[in-house]
């Protein structure tokens, strides 16, 4: 977004203001005004210690209304279960002849899932996808014996997230076409999982801050102690 459409849609609010999830969401529609569908984030600063193993803050969450993308899903599997993989939708599907691919650069998918089996041979392409927040995990239910369920769940609407080194934590709620209520229900699953994950380690104030925005737009803060009290209600 140039800076004079950011600057107009930085207009449409008040950027100090904290407001409600369902205004938040319904503001960062409205800030959505690049050519393409955006997709509407929500990011958390936690008050965690992600150098502190016990206080890494990761996992999945299933979106009810969906992402409103189309992920390519790439799985390490043989047999049976290749096939089954294949079955639910997965985009890739291989061992040895996969592994060959990835290796050799590669890298056409959004996620990773792997049978247990494969994890010798995946482990081997740390470096490809390290980096790229690729390399399967069973925390996040991308390392397990049913390939199929993985895909079927992560193609309908399952998204991983973790921890930054900062401690923030940003996931895709939906896209800018998706409705306010689909938005704010998408938001509020995201919402309860951040919620359960809180490290038992986690000392003070656990979320100190979120904010909502499209792909191209401003920040929208989120007033933190209202949805607690509706959280609580």
């Amino acid at each position: 977004m140039s800076g004079k459409k950011f600057s107009d849609a930085a207009k449409k609010f008040d950027r100090e203001m904290l407001y409600i999830p369902a205004d938040a969401v319904r503001l960062a529609k409205d800030t959505a005004t690049a050519k393409f569908d955006e997709s509407i984030d929500v990011s958390f600063r936690l008050g965690i210690d992600p150098r502190k193993a016990d206080q890494m803050v990761r996992g999945t969450v299933a979106l009810p209304k969906g992402t409103g993308k189309d992920i390519r899903v790439a799985v390490f599997a043989s047999g049976e279960a290749a096939d089954a993989a294949r079955e639910a939708g997965a985009d890739l599907v291989g061992a040895d002849d996969l592994f060959e691919q990835v290796e050799g650069g590669m890298l056409d998918f959004d996620l990773v899932i792997a049978a247990p089996d494969m994890m010798p041979l995946v482990g081997r392409l740390g470096r490809s996808l390290g980096p790229r927040g690729l390399m399967p995990n069973p925390k996040t239910g991308t390392v397990t014996p049913d390939v199929a369920k993985a895909v079927t769940e992560f193609k309908g609407g399952k998204v991983e997230y973790r921890t930054d080194r900062y401690g923030n934590v940003q996931l895709t709620v939906g896209k800018a076409s998706f409705t306010p209520e689909a938005l704010t229900e998408n938001f509020f699953a995201v919402i309860d999982e951040i919620q359960r994950a809180k490290p038992a380690s986690a000392k003070g104030r656990y979320i100190q801050k979120i904010t909502v925005s499209a792909t191209m737009g401003p920040g929208i803060k989120v007033d933190i102690q209202r949805l607690k009290q509706n959280l609580d209600a």
